[in-house]
């Protein structure tokens, strides 16, 4: 659970801080939340990859979760535009993540089984 607050935290602190972007364009002092979200986002990535989280899984669920958070909040709160087809990219782009973290789990349960088949034998 410890592992997917500190993933939360990053995904939070990246989206934050590109979210801030736009509004550093007009008001430079916005660039300071800018760098502080982008070096909380890296310190907490690197804590959950130090805590034993696999990289495959933490950057796909960081990068994923950022990307569509962004989007979403972006057109709440800037009333940038978002299509069927930036929804449907969204989804894919979500999908191919869970994809991703279901062949993980499945290949460490099938190598947990085949070394305890292995020790048996």
């Amino acid at each position: 659970m410890k592992l997917w607050l500190l993933l939360a935290a990053a995904i939070s602190s990246e989206v934050i801080a590109t979210l801030s972007l736009k509004a550093a364009l007009d008001h430079p002092a916005w660039y300071l939340l800018v760098v502080t979200g982008y070096l909380s986002a890296f310190a907490f990535l690197s804590i959950c990859l130090r805590f034993g989280m696999p990289i495959g899984k933490a950057y796909g669920i960081w990068g994923a979760g950022g990307v569509a958070a962004t989007a979403l909040l972006s057109a709440a709160l800037f009333g940038e535009k978002l299509t069927l087809v930036m929804g449907l990219g969204i989804l894919l782009i979500i999908a191919g993540v869970l994809t991703v973290e279901l062949g993980s789990s499945a290949h460490s349960r099938d190598a947990g089984n085949g070394d305890a088949a292995e020790t048996a034998a």
